[in-house]
This record gives structure tokens, C-alpha cells and sequence, in this order.
């Protein structure tokens, strides 16, 4: 199956905690980063997610904010550290890669967020992602 989302970063299910409805799926991702996915139990059982299943946590680009630091304070479970290795800047709209510890993150954000956050290729980031904004699949 090919897939628009251009954000899929591999991992591993370390945890699984089910509530009445969902679940949060913890990961280890191929970099050593943690990711938790936020995801209905159904979902759970059909993929069969346990403790050392292989998974890929898929993220739409337009899901992925950025901050220039660490953020605290903030509902947001995942914050991935890495450095920006591409800015494309259009007129509404601007495309960011960003190199993380195995693997790269695509983020889609207004041209003046980019500008606002004094964003330059190089420039250390931390990608933020809900954890209902996680979806799973496995290999």
C-alpha cells in the first residue's frame, strides 16, 4: 500500500494502556525517541499491538507544529527534538524537513509562523504532535 502521509517513522510498541474506549500505544522509535499514539481500542485488537510489535506511526505533515525549544506546560505528549534540514517558503505556506535521530519529519506551517520563529535551515526544533494525531500501522 502507498500512502500520501509522508511522515512514517518505525518503531517498536513498548506499552500498551487500554481505557474504556482507546488506548495510548507507547514507542520506541528507531532513534531511541519516545511517541505515544492515541488510538481506539479496536484499533488495538485489529493490528494486534503488544508489548515488541514492529510498528510505523504515520503523521499528516499539516499535524506537525514546531517550536524552537523543549515546551513545558503543554497537553502536547509528543515533543521531538531535531534540526531543520529544509525550508521551503511560499506565499501563504511554508514546508520544513527536519532531521531527527533515525528518521526525518515533514512539517507544514503558515509562512509567518516560519518567520515568526526566526526559522533558518539549520535551526535546532522540536516537533510537536498530539497523540491523538498518531495513527499506527504494522509491518
Amino acid at each position: 500500500m502507498t500512502l500520501s502521509i509522508r511522515n512514517q517513522l518505525p518503531g517498536t510498541v513498548t506499552a500498551v494502556h487500554s481505557g474504556e474506549v482507546m488506548a495510548t500505544v507507547l514507542i520506541r522509535l528507531a532513534g531511541g525517541q519516545d511517541l505515544t499514539a492515541a488510538i481506539t481500542l479496536e484499533a488495538v485488537d485489529e493490528l494486534a499491538l503488544t508489548e515488541g510489535r514492529a510498528v510505523r506511526a504515520l503523521v499528516k505533515s499539516t499535524e506537525v507544529s514546531l517550536a524552537t525549544g523543549r515546551v513545558d506546560g503543554l497537553s502536547i505528549r509528543n515533543q521531538l527534538p531535531g534540526a531543520l534540514t529544509s525550508l521551503t517558503v511560499g506565499g501563504v505556506m511554508a514546508s520544513a524537513k527536519i532531521s531527527l535521530e533515525g528518521g526525518e519529519l515533514t512539517s507544514v506551517i503558515t509562512k509567518d509562523a516560519a518567520a515568526d520563529l526566526g526559522l533558518f535551515v539549520g535551526s535546532d526544533v522540536v516537533a510537536l504532535i498530539k497523540a491523538t494525531e498518531v495513527s499506527l500501522a504494522t509491518m
